[in-house]
């Protein structure tokens, strides 16, 4: 998987030395970091990208996931899951799926 910085310096259509140049940064830090042996900081990137012509934005970030909110409600769904009518198909002799992960959460 090529790195954010190769993919930068492709799309722009910039050589490595004049992307560097532009950049202010040495063009053996550059091809380190479009050939993915190290990563730049926020502010490297971000005058990566602008010296190319680009301009990066920090998403929103999302809180974690609470596990144990996140294990009741797939229990819940799947209790639904079984109660809704179906037709059997071979009887395989392993208990509910909801039942098995209670037992795994004790």
């Amino acid at each position: 998987m090529p790195s954010l910085v190769a993919e930068i310096q492709a799309r722009s259509g910039l050589s490595q030395a004049e992307l560097a140049r532009r950049a202010g940064i040495p063009r053996s830090v550059l091809n380190v970091y479009i050939h993915g042996h190290r990563e730049p900081g926020a502010e490297a990137l971000a005058r990566i990208a602008g010296a190319a012509g680009f301009r990066l934005e920090l998403a929103e970030r999302r809180p974690p996931v609470d596990d144990q909110r996140a294990s009741r409600i797939l229990v819940q769904v799947l209790e639904l899951a079984e109660a809704l009518p179906f037709r059997p198909r071979a009887e395989i002799p392993t208990p509910p799926l909801a039942q098995r992960l209670r037992g795994a959460a004790m």
